[in-house]
This record gives structure tokens, C-alpha cells and sequence, in this order.
């Protein structure tokens, strides 16, 4: 299966994104990420959509779009469009 279904724990992504652990809980509650896996009290998220959707959220935070508006963005499958 190999990247496709990358794990990444919530530690790596803040080290590997430059998040604060704070920001990245944050999105999780909104749901503008989703764990994929909880395990020996470590939430797993996976890595491709990790990589993904934060571009995604940055690119329309840049934009000046709210976070509520980025979610329901994300949530409908506009994401796959060019904007």
C-alpha cells in the first residue's frame, strides 16, 4: 500500500509542517483534518491528505477566507477544483 496510507503522528506533523500543537488540534476539532486511527493514546493521521489539506487550508487562509468557510470548502469536494 505503500505512502498511500502513510501514517503520521500529531508530534511529526507539527515538526514536519511547522504547526503548533495547538493550531493543528484546533483543525482537527473543526474538521478540517481527520484522524485516521487512534493507538497506544497517539492520534494517526494520514499523511497524503495531511500534505494535501493543509496546502489547501493555507493557500485560502492567504486568500483571506474564514476557517468555517474553509471547511465547508473542503467538505463539499471543491478542493479538487483550481481556484
Amino acid at each position: 500500500m505503500g505512502k498511500a496510507n502513510a501514517l503520521i503522528t500529531a508530534h511529526d506533523i507539527v515538526r514536519k509542517y511547522r504547526l503548533s500543537y495547538q493550531t493543528l488540534n484546533y483543525y482537527t476539532s473543526l474538521g478540517l483534518l481527520s484522524v485516521a486511527k487512534k493507538a497506544s493514546n497517539q492520534r494517526l493521521y494520514r499523511e497524503p491528505e495531511i500534505r494535501q489539506r493543509l496546502k489547501k487550508i493555507m493557500e485560502l487562509k492567504d486568500k483571506g477566507y474564514p476557517l468555517q468557510l474553509i471547511r465547508q470548502f473542503l467538505s463539499s469536494g471543491q478542493n479538487r477544483r483550481s481556484g
